[in-house]
């Protein structure tokens, strides 16, 4: 399998972040363990495809990548460190010239003590944090506001209860402390980056922390007032609809959107009967011939 990440996503190395993220939900999709139970081949891709994404999605990682600075792994790559001739041969104080058989290694805790700080003279290990492994995961709209649980499952390990936060937005990255990527030398694991995508409701629509409901009325609601029943994020409420309500009015219900603070918007549209009716077309006749009012009245006012 090849460990260049572009290769692994599909993807040129110009790519744009946003076709690197697309070309990593279609793979994910495909690949996700869930759908290939007991196929390590498939298992094991998915993870590759999931390490590639989390480094290209970071931009700085991206960059230190292209640059040859960082394995495909997100690990540091082996500095190419000057040799002992180019010391002993730039510098004129003769600090590092041969004076005798182990004369060379007089100052070799001062190269190591800067390669891994002080306490690292005499030693050549070191400790270094795992990557942050980025995953995608679509949820419901009524899920995202309401707040809920899902069980996912990460290529390193089995089932995991994933918390979904009330009023979670399309984007929105959850971060799972120590579930990402191992670290080297016994230094800590990375996170795991669970980033949302809220599919769409048939009927409700998210205005930042107001939810927005169209309503169907019918004429005579419209006409006489009613009391209606209106689906709410948490179930069904009675809301009063005025006399003379027009198509297009906005009612709002308090407290009814996303919590704490939002509010649910509720906007009439009128509806007629889907059959003609005889007796409503009677009575449209009869208010015709008493004369009724120009509905487009207010549109003459301001047009020629």
């Amino acid at each position: 399998m090849s460990d260049d990440p572009y290769k692994l996503l599909g993807v040129a190395r110009d790519a744009s972040p946003d076709a690197i993220r697309k070309a990593y939900r279609k793979l994910a999709k495909e690949l996700h363990p869930d759908l290939h139970p007991g196929d390590k081949a498939a298992e094991d891709r998915f993870k590759a495809v999931s390490a590639a994404h989390s480094l290209l999605s970071d931009a700085e990682k991206r960059a230190r990548f292209d640059r040859g600075e960082i394995d495909a792994s997100g690990q540091e790559r082996p500095p190419e460190h000057p040799s002992y001739r180019h010391y002993a041969e730039a510098d004129p104080t003769g600090r590092y010239t041969s004076h005798g058989a182990y004369g060379d290694f007089e100052d070799v805790s001062d190269i190591f003590s800067g390669l891994f700080g002080q306490q690292g003279a005499g030693r050549r290990g070191f400790a270094a944090r795992g990557g942050d492994l980025r995953f995608h995961l679509e949820v419901d709209f009524l899920d995202a506001a309401n707040g809920a649980t899902k069980r996912i499952t990460l290529p390193e390990g089995g089932p995991l209860d994933l918390a979904i936060p009330a009023g979670a937005k399309d984007g929105t990255v959850l971060r799972l402390k120590g579930k990402g990527a191992p670290g080297l030398g016994g230094g800590p694991a990375g996170d795991a980056l669970v980033e949302l995508t809220v599919r769409p409701h048939p009927v409700f629509r998210r205005d930042g922390d107001d939810i927005l409901l169209d309503l169907p009325i019918g004429l005579d609601e419209a006409v006489l007032g009613a009391k209606v029943e209106v689906p709410t994020l948490t179930g069904r409420v009675k809301m009063s609809v005025p006399k003379g309500a027009h198509s297009g009015d906005v009612l709002r219900l308090k407290g009814k959107g996303i919590k704490p603070a939002g509010d649910q918007r509720v906007t009439l549209k009128i509806v007629l009967p889907e059959v003609p009716d005889p007796a409503l077309e009677a009575l449209m006749r009869e208010w015709q011939a008493k004369g009724k009012p120009d509905p487009r009245a207010a549109l003459w006012k301001v047009m020629p």
